[in-house]
């Protein structure tokens, strides 16, 4: 899922922004959610220090209560991986970004051909995650981005004809083979079942006599046998 994290003190802009991301990820129709924020708040902070994945930030460098440049300093000490676009009216600002090395997308200024600059901005943002590590793939008239750090593991339904991708806070049933996901993986998945694949670096513990697999979120699966379970470096 694609988390887009707006922040600007003016409602207007704010809402001509979840248009324009609403218009672009419909018609590619890509799995996506909208947070909308009027101001650096608790709440901000709290989806800001969330596990989300692929976040897209669009930040406002100035309200009322804080500056947009120091919550990216602040983003980017543990977080490298969020795209961050500045949505500003101090265009004067730009130099502090950029030698702050904040690795921002872009900064767009509210008055200079804003909305065409933001559909550019995000589009830019979607390659950038496509291109990370990740499994991507489309299936049934939908395109899937899923980073294969947030996948514990994928399995295979005989009845559905599907693969299920358990991710930390969702489940994808997708028309992939096992084979396939696995070779889109680049190898980072691993067999532990011939109807089974699992991320070695989620893993916390395996129970060899149970055939149990326990996964840093607490998810467990039956599914590792004698074929496969010398593969498994954990």
């Amino acid at each position: 899922m694609i988390n887009f994290i707006v922040v600007d003190d003016f409602k207007e802009v704010t809402q001509k922004i979840e248009r324009i991301i609403d218009k672009i990820m419909i018609s590619n129709k890509f799995d996506y959610k909208i947070h909308i924020f009027n101001d650096y708040n608790s709440d901000f902070k709290k989806i800001a220090e969330s596990s989300l994945t692929n976040k897209i930030y669009l930040l406002d460098i100035e309200t009322k209560s804080a500056s947009g440049i120091d919550v990216a300093r602040t983003i980017r000490k543990n977080d490298l991986d969020s795209v961050l676009i500045f949505v500003t009216a101090h265009e004067e600002l730009s130099s502090t970004i950029i030698k702050d090395q904040l690795m921002v997308l872009t900064f767009i200024c509210k008055f200079d051909n804003f909305e065409n600059k933001i559909k550019d901005a995000i589009m830019k943002s979607l390659n950038f995650i496509g291109k990370k590590n990740a499994i991507k793939f489309s299936d049934n008239n939908s395109i899937y981005i899923i980073p294969i750090k947030d996948i514990l593991y994928i399995t295979h339904d005989n009845i559905e004809r599907k693969c299920l991708i358990k991710t930390t806070d969702k489940t994808y049933r997708v028309g992939k083979t096992l084979s396939e996901l696995k070779d889109m993986s680049l190898g980072v998945l691993v067999q532990s079942h011939r109807a089974c694949l699992i991320n070695e670096d989620r893993i916390v513990k395996i129970d060899k006599k149970d055939r149990e697999i326990t996964f840093d979120t607490g998810d467990t699966i039956n599914l590792l046998s004698d074929s496969y379970k010398r593969g498994i470096n954990v």
